[in-house]
């Protein structure tokens, strides 16, 4: 991959005219965005719009077809040990006991060779800490709400210890209270870490937020191409939201359902 300019040592995730297809299926089309060091970042869309492809591409899954990604100044696989990711859901065996500890440890599990050291043992109970699960810890995995499940998935990606955190739907199953408790704990991060949250559904973007970028077509809003489009260059590194509880919409799109607009922060 071609190295970037040092200039954009402070752009944590670049997307440079990016498309990808499922055979005849366009699926992206010259997604151009970036991400800078420190961001609280949304990334919105409805279903089909392309949010999941973006995730595979920058967990290292999937390869453009055309365009390149650069992820911590690095390809999306080489820099994967520094992300930390929370999917939506992560099932396991009903009969399988597993703790809620022992599923926050496998955060520290890389690569598989390494043993278990203190500073891992110190490192799970802060996100257990950090994610206000730690009277949680001994309890079984599968016996838990879907709200609290989710929490736990964050403490996982947490005691990684990542410069990148990467979450997709995060408020899915959450109940009011987890919800508040997950946003409590980005709040803590924002800054020191930078956030990307992927979802569908503006309606819980926060007022942490610093940008949203839109998923869409502004050509064909029914149609299920996904175009994101930040056209501020990396270099203009001024990303600071324009006054506290705001944030900014970039986007080439009309979202059916109007699931795009700006607004103030919201929760």
């Amino acid at each position: 991959m071609k190295p970037f300019h040092p200039v954009d040592r402070d752009i944590t995730l670049y997307f440079d005219d990016v498309s990808f297809s499922y055979g005849a299926v366009a699926v992206l089309r010259h997604a151009g965005f970036h991400i800078h060091q420190g961001e609280f970042v949304a990334l919105v869309g409805p279903n089909g719009s392309g949010k999941t492809t973006i995730l595979k591409l920058i967990l290292g899954l999937e390869e453009p077809q055309a365009g390149r990604i650069e992820l911590l100044g690095a390809s999306p696989r080489s820099s994967r040990n520094r992300i930390g990711y929370v999917p939506q859901q992560a099932g396991y065996d009903q009969a399988f006991p597993i703790s809620v500890r022992e599923v926050v440890k496998m955060g520290r599990l890389r690569p598989l060779s390494r043993k278990f050291t203190a500073e891992d043992s110190r490192a799970v109970d802060e996100a257990l800490a950090q994610v206000e699960i730690t009277d949680l810890a001994a309890r079984p995995y599968t016996a838990l709400s879907g709200g609290q499940r989710r929490r736990v998935l964050v403490a996982r990606a947490l005691a990684a210890s990542p410069n990148f955190l990467l979450l997709d739907e995060p408020t899915a199953n959450m109940d009011e209270e987890s919800e508040e408790r997950l946003f409590k704990t980005l709040g803590r991060l924002k800054g020191s870490t930078t956030i990307l949250i992927v979802t569908h559904d503006t309606a819980f973007v926060s007022s942490l937020t610093d940008r949203v970028l839109c998923l869409g077509s502004r050509e064909n809003p029914g149609n299920p191409y996904g175009v994101v489009q930040h056209k501020t260059h990396p270099e203009s590194l001024g990303a600071e939201a324009d006054s506290p509880g705001n944030y900014r919409i970039n986007h080439n799109s009309s979202i059916p359902g109007n699931s795009c607009y700006e607004e103030e922060g919201g929760k």
